[in-house]
This record gives structure tokens, sequence and C-alpha cells, in this order.
């Protein structure tokens, strides 16, 4: 089983590059089946996540070239099945993306319930009483979700609650619907402006993405197009909490500074210095103290539910009291008693973590329990006394391209291990 090793308290220091958007590339890829032309989507992350999905449209009849390490090619005009029911597609929360992309395009849809993190409830009503509402009927059997409707009609849809998922998934239904969507309520994360974007440049007639109501104006077909994703909003917040986590200096590089201001805001609240480029934000926690503050997870542009583990580290090692209040999802504290066992001092009441912060952290081994928090333990290793493992690392891997290569750029010392002759080997070396 791999595992991280990390030999821990050196500054993070230098730049990285981030990648593009994971959660933009899900729903893109996705879409991209919606055409009968070759799409070509570029800067797309290379992570366990993007591949899952690329082998599940390739495995319903789409064409899938790789034309190197973050450009794609994929054709939908030999799609031959509408069912998506591999076992490796449940592990993906995105797969249900797959739902949207084929009752818009040929009305009918069979796909297994989605998986992914365990960081709590993430129901789908609101994305099946969209489907209800453009005429699609809609049952739940053995595990799948299977959608059919003659013709899809648009519909004037308020979400009960703001769902991303949902978001995402009705501007694919509703793009190739008869007449005009009308969606309320809606998501507002960058990566929804991302796929609308996309969908666009495709063919698709989409306004309002990135306010409260979308409007979707349905088109026939959608055509061929090239397209870069955004960069990624998560990983570029996790190597600037890296930055306060270590008292390093890190500067991300290819990112848009705008998209990153909650998590910048928060950042300078503690004492670091935020520098911001064009293209770049830089932070600087040389010979800091971090400095308590409360922290709140909200939807968009509110400070991100993906950033509450790597932030609550950082105020771990503050000096004095911060509250973390997670109001999104109720199982995301779960590496509170990770990071407890490498020293921290953290108490959990319903959803908000009460955090005194401590001088150091220690060494010790751990277990990542989802995608981001695993991340946050790597870096609170990263600057923790002596070494520490990190098992359970498929989950990081889901999310983050080359983490370790990028961590080791900044002067981490980390080694990707799958036995203890390497993990012993990685010891003896520094």
């Amino acid at each position: 089983m791999e595992q991280y090793i990390v030999k821990g308290g050196r500054p993070l220091k230098g730049s990285v590059v981030i990648g593009g958007a994971k959660n933009a590339a899900l729903g893109i890829l996705a879409a991209a089946i919606m055409a009968d032309e070759t799409v070509q989507v570029d800067n797309l992350p290379n992570v366990r996540d993007t591949r899952v999905m690329l082998q599940a449209v390739e495995g319903i009849g789409a064409q899938v070239q790789y034309i190197y390490n973050n450009s794609v090619q994929i054709n939908g005009k030999l799609i031959t099945d509408i069912d998506v029911e591999y076992d490796y597609i449940r592990k993906i929360r995105a797969s249900y993306y797959l739902l949207g992309a084929l009752l818009g395009k040929y009305h009918e849809a069979r796909v297994a319930l989605p998986g992914g993190c365990d960081i709590g409830s993430r129901p789908i009503d609101q994305h099946l009483k969209g489907f209800r509402a453009l005429g699609a009927t809609v049952d739940l059997d053995h595990g799948m979700i299977y959608a059919k409707a003659e013709k899809l009609i648009g519909a004037h849809i308020y979400f009960d609650v703001v769902s991303v998922g949902a978001t995402i998934n009705l501007m694919l239904a509703a793009s190739m619907a008869e007449g005009e969507t009308i969606m309320e309520n809606v998501a507002k994360e960058p990566h929804i402006v991302d796929v609308a974007n996309f969908l666009n440049s495709m063919g698709a007639n989409i306004r309002g993405a990135g306010t409260d109501v979308i409007r979707i104006r349905g088109v026939k077909r959608l055509h061929g197009t090239t397209y870069s994703i955004i960069p990624d909003q998560i990983e570029a917040g996790t190597f600037m909490a890296a930055a306060a986590i270590t008292h390093g200096d890190i500067q991300v590089t290819n990112v848009i500074p705008k998209h990153l201001e909650s998590i910048s805001a928060k950042l300078a609240e503690m004492g670091c210095t935020i520098v911001e480029g064009d293209e770049s934000v830089r932070v600087i926690a040389q010979n800091r103290e971090l400095r308590p503050t409360n922290i709140k997870t909200l939807p968009y542009p509110g400070f991100p539910t993906d950033m509450q583990p790597q932030i609550a580290t950082a105020l771990a090692l503050a000096s004095g009291s911060s509250l973390v209040t997670e109001s999104i999802f109720e199982n995301r504290f779960k590496y509170v008693d990770e990071l407890n066992r490498m020293g921290a001092s953290i108490k959990v009441e319903g959803n908000t973590a009460y955090v005194e912060g401590v001088k150091k952290f220690t060494g010790a081994d751990v277990d990542a329990p989802d995608l981001r928090a695993g991340a946050a333990l790597v870096i609170a290793a990263l600057s923790a006394d002596g070494f520490s493992s990190i098992s359970d690392i498929q989950y990081i891997q889901r999310g983050y391209e080359d983490f370790e290569t990028k961590l080791k750029s900044l002067g981490g010392q980390i080694a990707k291990v799958d036995n203890e002759h390497d993990a012993h080997k990685f010891r003896l070396s520094v």
C-alpha cells in the first residue's frame, strides 16, 4: 500500500505551478461527449478522478485520445451505450455528470450512484428534481439512476439548496432541451462558470453563470472546440496554506487571484504577507507568529469547505484560540483525531472545531481520511519535528497531480513508498 514518508521541520520556499481545476475538469469531460465532433481539453489535471472519468466515457463508446500529459481529445459520435455502471465510476462523486450529459444528448441515461470522499451527506435530490422538471422520468433501482424522456422541455427550476453538482448537471441536460430553462438559487463557484464557458464554446447558449440565476436556451446540437481549463483554486489554496503552516515563502503561479480572495484574506488576518500578481499569489510567513482567527465555510464567494482542513491545520499552530465552523459537510472534521496525534489541540462539538494553538507538531503515523484532509496532514507533517507517515494516500491522488514532486521542489523532504525497505532507505537518506 502506497504511503508518504515525510521528514519535517523545513520552511517551504520557492515557486509552484498550479494545474487545471479538478472540479471543473470533471464537468467538462462529461460535457465533451455531448458533441459528435472532436473536442480538445487542455490544462487537464492528470489525477485519479479525471482518469476514471475518461475510462468511463471510453467505456460507453466515446473516442479518447491523449495528446500529451495534460491534453486530451474526445469525440462522442460513436457512443453506443447509455449505461455507466462500472465499478470504478462509483468511486468518484462527479460520475453523476454523465447522467445530465447523456440525458441531454440521447434523452436517456443509466448511471451508477456516485461515491467519492465520505465527508458527509450529499443527496442528489436537487439533480432528480431538475431532471423531472425538464420532463424526464427518474427511477432509482439497485444502486443505479435511470432517467428517460421523450423530449426535454425547458423549465423554471428553483433549487431548494445551493448545489454545485445539481447546477452543473442541469446545465448539461438543459443545454440541448427545447426552449428556455431558468435556474434560480444556483451555485456560483468558478468551476460552474468554467463548465458554462466550455458549453458555450461548443455552441450552447448559457447566460448568467457566476450569478444567482442561469438562463439556458437549448440548442439542437453541440460542435467541437478546443478549451483550456481554469487553474485549480483548491490546489493553489493548499500551497498557500503550506506557506503558513511551514513558516515558508511560496509563490503560486498560473492562478486567478480573484478566485483565491477568501483564502488570501484569512491568511492575511493570520499575519501572513500576501503579494498578488496578475496570475500569481505569494504568501510570506517566514519569521512570523501566526495569529488566531475564526473561519466559517460558505458557498462561493465565501470560504471554501475544501480548504477547511488546510486552514484549520494552520490555525492549530497560531498563538491563541480559533473557531472553525463547517456549514457544508457534517463529516469534514474526521482528520482532527489524526492531527491531534501530531500534537494539535482541537476539540470538535457538532459543526464547530475549537482550536487552541500549539508551538509545533511532532511526527506521527497518520491516515488520510479524505482528499483535502489528507493534503492537510501531509503539510502538517512537513512542519513537524521528526518523521511522519501518511497512509491511504489514494485519496490525495484523487485531486493533486505530482503532489510530492511539487512539495520536493519547494524544499520538502517527502517520498512516496510502497514498502518498508524504501521507507527505511528514505529515513537514512535524510
